[in-house]
């Protein structure tokens, strides 16, 4: 079964993708927590904007709380944008040192052709479809744009189907694949050859 053995290979890469950006959210929450636990630097940072408020109390107490709101904005932000480097970075290493990441490589799958462009550029578009759009979405909710969070997000369900629905056809490749000139090759799966043309005496 090539197509479930293709579905078992994404599961596996995107389970680690998730485990990373578990980590990342631990690390991201314990950075925000951080921001109201540090008692002296929130005293000196309210303190100042007491001192240069002229007697506004409410502004000082507001910058304040839009200070640690955009901090906290900008923490997630970074977290979003450690996950893709990241999940690119893994899809791209894999392809170029080995031509296969960790899933399809115990399911015994390879792509092929590799080289360093065409491994970059089949990462690139599989780390659009599987995290960053998704990530783009996650990133406009936050900075409060929901009607544009919605349709990105309505963007990355299409794109994602996009990519994955063709590995049910008849030649199995994705739209990482053919943008990327790559197929998808091993054990039960077999590389579509071109028909050679028909001689007519």
């Amino acid at each position: 079964m090539p197509k479930l053995r293709r579905a078992v290979a994404w599961f596996i890469d995107f389970s680690l993708v998730l485990a990373l950006a578990a980590g990342l959210a631990v690390l991201t929450f314990h950075r925000m927590t951080a921001l109201v636990t540090d008692v002296p630097e929130l005293a000196t940072h309210g303190g100042l904007d007491l001192l240069t408020s002229h007697g506004d109390v409410v502004g000082a107490s507001e910058h304040l709380g839009l200070s640690l709101w955009n901090q906290a904005v900008l923490d997630v932000e970074e977290a979003f944008g450690a996950l893709i480097a990241a999940t690119f970075l893994y899809q791209w290493g894999c392809l170029a040192l080995a031509g296969r990441t960790v899933g399809k490589g115990l399911l015994g799958l390879r792509i092929a052709p590799v080289a360093a462009r065409r491994a970059a550029v089949r990462a690139a578009v599989t780390t659009a479809a599987d995290i960053a759009i998704y990530a783009v979405a996650c990133v406009l909710l936050v900075e409060g744009y929901f009607v544009a969070s919605v349709m990105v997000w309505a963007l990355a369900v299409v794109v994602f189907l996009l990519n994955a629905l063709p590995v049910l056809a008849p030649t199995r490749r994705s739209v990482a694949d053919r943008v990327a000139g790559t197929t998808v090759t091993g054990f039960g799966i077999s590389t579509p050859v071109a028909t050679p043309p028909v001689r007519t005496s």
